[in-house]
């Protein structure tokens, strides 16, 4: 039902974007009509479009984007200028680096020109009620002028830019993941030739990035890292990221990071309680761990890379939560049987809740069975039984039932009834990310002569998941 419901919106924002592509291409081609005087200029049809000889442009000349085109404008003295302007706001010009205020063309101090959007004002009868009305009551003339407005790349979207530049009818990305001062892309092989000019034009539109990178590979599903290139700006991969009110550092090359589970990171540290023991068993470089041990929390943190393993023992030092993480570099499996299985014996006659966090949505389902027979003699306190959150993609039409049947088939347990789903977020097309919770069931943790079968039907087979370009 999710996934019909996201299908349905998209389908329907696309026909609204297409609806009001139209009505601008519409208004660009009108003649400027103006009651009262005489009109002999025509709207351009490309006004906001760069000229059509850097189509093709794989290194970026920036000069050629240059072109000069017509605007309307308004004569406003000065006295009343700022009121105009604030009554206006809707209606005049909006582009980077343009000025809405200009000299006036006769060049009197008494005056300035009002530079308007000429796809929302084709004449003075574009005007709403309310903003004729605040023109005539600062005694505005009802004339419009016309202004030579120079428009330079400086001035252009990044998204123009690219449109201008790749193959017509292709698709044209100008979207990033942001990681601190690094722009992290995933383009597609159509724009590649055009890849250093795109780093360039990310680069040059967005305050604050120095550098640019592409995806060459999938996410490695062992140290969960990828290979990239630079696209453009310096080559430095040591980011300092803050999400959630925590600071971050780590080399972004190798290991990993998604800005985009910031919201899932909160979701769940937000579960937790001072005095909780969290096991996070793919733990990266901490950001469910530290803002746990920020709660006051006792947190056994694990990664098998070395990489962030190290940057998980700074960014803990980093934010002074050092005396209450113990940090592992260990398989997870090894990290279940091992660490976990020590500590939990104690954990579970006290009366603090426990978490499992299980973040490796490639495989994590595939550590469930881990924790099959993990102690040995079921005691007489089973009450404070550990809380399980156990990622996975799925590309199931019903990914709800089919990640409560892999992590059943994995446990050797039915979860249909005892288990919580929650949607993260769309990774690809068909392909989501979710999270499966669940309190372990004492049948699967504790040593029994059997397990009780995960239903009547044949187990599903393990579902071997790939994490695609969109997952990183």
């Amino acid at each position: 039902m999710l996934r019909l419901l996201r299908r349905f919106f998209l389908s329907a924002q696309t026909q609204r974007n297409l609806k009001s592509a139209a009505v601008q291409q519409s208004l660009c081609s009108t003649t400027l009509q103006c009651p009262g005087f005489a009109v002999s200029r025509l709207m351009e049809p490309k006004l906001y479009r760069p000229p059509p000889k850097v189509r093709g442009m794989t290194t970026l000349d920036k000069e050629a984007f240059t072109q000069t085109i017509t605007v309307p404008a308004l004569r406003v003295h000065t006295r009343v200028l700022n009121k105009v302007v604030k009554c206006l706001k809707k209606s005049t010009i909006q582009r980077p680096g343009v000025l809405r205020v200009v000299q006036d063309k006769e060049e009197s101090n008494d005056y300035r020109l009002v530079l308007l959007d000429p796809h929302k004002v084709s004449s003075t009868s574009s005007f709403s009620e309310a903003e004729a009305e605040a023109l005539r009551s600062f005694s505005v003339a009802e004339e419009l002028q016309y202004y030579e407005l120079q428009l330079t790349y400086d001035n252009l979207k990044s998204e123009e830019v690219l449109e201008a530049v790749l193959p017509q009818e292709q698709d044209v990305t100008s979207g990033f993941s942001r990681v601190g001062h690094i722009a992290h892309m995933n383009l597609r092989d159509h724009q590649l030739p055009y890849k250093n000019l795109i780093g360039q034009v990310i680069m040059d539109k967005n305050p604050g990035i120095t550098c640019v990178v592409n995806k060459t590979s999938i996410i490695d599903s062992t140290y969960r890292n990828f290979k990239m290139e630079v696209l453009a700006g310096e080559e430095n991969m040591v980011a300092k990221v803050k999400e959630n009110g925590v600071t971050y550092e780590f080399d972004f090359s190798r290991v990993y990071w998604n800005p985009r589970l910031s919201t899932e990171h909160q979701r769940v540290v937000q579960l937790i309680k001072r005095g909780d023991t969290v096991f996070d068993v793919f733990a990266g470089v901490g950001p469910f761990a530290i803002p746990a041990a920020h709660l006051g929390a006792n947190v056994l943190a694990n990664d098998l890379n070395p990489e962030s393993y190290r940057w998980l023992q700074h960014n803990c030092k980093l934010n002074k939560v050092e005396s209450r993480v113990r940090i592992f570099n260990l398989d997870g499996r090894a990290f279940i049987q091992g660490p976990v299985k020590q500590e939990l014996p104690s954990l579970l006659k006290g009366k603090a809740t426990v978490h499992v966090v299980m973040n490796l949505p490639a495989l994590a389902l595939e550590f469930l069975d881990a924790f099959r027979c993990l102690l040995k003699q079921e005691p007489l306190y089973d009450q404070n039984l550990p809380i399980v959150h156990c990622y996975s993609f799925s590309k199931d039409d019903n990914p709800d039932v089919d990640i409560v049947q892999r992590a059943s088939c994995s446990l050797g347990f039915p979860l249909e009834k005892q288990c919580s789903v929650h949607f993260v977020r769309n990774v690809a097309p068909n392909k989501d990310m979710m999270c499966v919770s669940f309190t372990l069931p004492k049948e699967v943790l504790f040593n029994r002569d059997e397990l009780t079968e995960p239903s009547e039907e044949p187990a599903p087979k393990r579902q071997k998941c790939e994490e695609t370009t969109a997952s990183s």
